[in-house]
């Protein structure tokens, strides 16, 4: 640990690199020193130094984008690791216990049967938070009545049975209402583009919520490394702590799906970079996954609206472009116990 100063300092770098570059891209250039002014004078309520336009652009579009990007990135990587952890299975990321398929469920009834007939701001977020929160619930209730001796597997067994019907369902409803599939689907992939302010105080509770739990519970998920029956011996209560490391992991989970749809892949990559560099201990990967995490996300949006421009890639697309090899390294260092 005597390095993790060191490790914290260069994530909290590349933060707030990926932030000034997410600042400064885009087709009006702003400059390093507009941006930089212009965010300070905002951040302590003095005159900012550009010009109306300019200071719109800045405040009003581009900072709000990167400021929830960031947070969402951090969720996600941090849920990630956190799954990872507790299910002691390098294959898990924040989706895994059916959030994805019940956000995407609920954005889609919201969507199709809405009373605004299609897509609401207000609305597909509520309805993906909900979506997302029963699906747990209900991927956990199935898992417990597997019985307490059948662990975390029943309940990864659980979140796969119930993404697989919610995914079912939502198939149906689109089907019957296909006026509707290209709002679903721009939603599905992943959207930053509409973002503002709003959406980002929306996020922010549950996200900080989210990262104190589990922050707070990062030594633990070391004890819990080693398994469950030794973890016990030593005092740890395992069930409880796995129950509320993945309560909050679920928690600020479906709070980012809700403002920012479904971005695949962020936690995996980013945990399991941070373990191929800094090791595997939780006192130091949590830290760095919710700075890394932030960072990564910010630079993939940055990619998602510059390869094609002036069109958008979705930013799910460009995550599930380096998902791939992700998985093909995962399986490959799962066998030497990662």
């Amino acid at each position: 640990m005597v390095r993790a100063p060191l490790w914290l300092a260069g994530a909290a770098a590349f933060a707030a690199v990926a932030v000034l570059v997410g600042a400064l891209v885009g087709p009006v250039n702003l400059g390093v020193g507009g941006v930089l002014h212009g965010t300070f004078a905002h951040a302590f309520g003095l005159h900012s130094p550009l010009s109306p336009t300019d200071d719109a652009i800045l405040w009003q579009v581009r900072l709000p984008r990167v400021v929830l990007g960031g947070i969402v990135g951090a969720t996600l990587a941090l849920s990630g690791a956190a799954y990872q952890g507790v299910f002691r299975n390098p294959l898990a990321d924040p989706y895994l216990l059916g959030a994805a398929a019940g956000a995407g469920l609920g954005a889609t009834l919201a969507v199709v049967y809405g009373p605004s007939g299609g897509f609401s701001s207000d609305l597909v977020p509520i309805a993906a938070f909900v979506g997302a929160s029963l699906a747990v619930v209900a991927a956990y209730v199935l898992g417990r009545s597997a019985g307490a001796g059948a662990g975390a597997g029943a309940l990864v067994l659980a979140g796969v049975t119930v993404a697989a019907f919610l995914t079912a369902v939502q198939t149906f409803v689109q089907q019957q209402n296909v006026q509707t599939v290209q709002e679903v689907y721009s939603w599905l992939l992943g959207r930053l583009a509409t973002s503002g302010w709003h959406e980002v105080v929306t996020v922010l509770p549950y996200s900080v919520f989210s990262w104190t739990v589990i922050l707070l519970h990062r030594r633990l998920l070391d004890v819990l490394a080693v398994g469950d029956e030794e973890a016990a011996a030593l005092g740890v209560r395992v069930a409880r702590v796995r129950i509320v490391v993945v309560v909050a992991a679920t928690i600020g989970t479906a709070a980012a799906v809700a403002v920012s749809g479904l971005i695949g892949f962020v936690g995996i990559i980013v945990p399991h970079t941070i373990r191929l560099l800094a090791g595997g201990s939780y006192r130091l990967l949590l830290p760095l996954t919710i700075l890394i995490g932030a960072g990564f996300l910010v630079f993939t949006d940055v990619l998602a609206r510059t390869i094609i421009s002036p069109a958008e890639l979705p930013i799910g697309v460009v995550t599930a472009f380096f998902g791939a090899p992700f998985f093909a390294i995962v399986l490959r260092t799962s066998r030497r116990g990662l």
